[in-house]
């Protein structure tokens, strides 16, 4: 007996709800890297460089400004760590329901009617976990990150004006 199983083919070989949705995770998973990986090289440069904020009477605005570069695209993690995994959940309900109809069409029950569908099913689950989970845990650390930077700032900030 011999195993022929290749990831690949569990995506493609299916209908096109199963790569449409094999798809649009893959490229969550691919933009949500690209953005973590952003985020860190721009948390290197202001550990090497850190952020100072002069003092042009309008001190938050100058913050709040000096603050965007690290919050950008931190909505698209959230979104993904959110959204994976029910696009995830929908193609495992697609292939279960393949799973069905293939017991309908062939009035058989036997594993190699139902494993196909229920293979792509558990398939599309892990794709929306793989998605969702770096993103969730990138979100988390990077916006905790970004508030303490700003909440050091703010202080950095309150001091200079009490100071005065």
């Amino acid at each position: 007996m011999t195993n022929n199983f290749s990831l690949l083919s569990l995506f493609t070989t299916g209908d096109i709800m199963t790569l449409v949705i094999s798809l649009l995770l893959v490229a969550a998973s691919v933009m949500s890297w690209a953005i973590i990986i952003e985020k860190f090289r721009l948390w290197r440069a202001q550990k090497r460089t850190p952020l100072k904020i002069k003092d042009n009477g309008n001190m938050e605005l100058a913050i709040d400004r000096a603050m965007r570069p690290y919050d950008r695209n931190l909505w698209f993690l959230s979104m993904v760590s959110y959204v994976a995994p029910f696009v995830g959940l929908f193609g495992t309900i697609w292939g279960v329901m393949d799973s069905f109809a293939s017991i309908g069409v062939n009035q058989s029950v036997s594993i190699g009617v139902i494993a196909p569908g229920l293979a792509t099913a558990l398939g599309t689950t892990a794709l929306g976990l793989i998605a969702a989970v770096p993103a969730a845990v990138a979100y988390q650390y990077f916006t905790k990150r970004a508030d303490n930077l700003y909440d050091d700032l703010t202080d950095a900030m309150r001091e200079k004006r009490a100071g005065k």
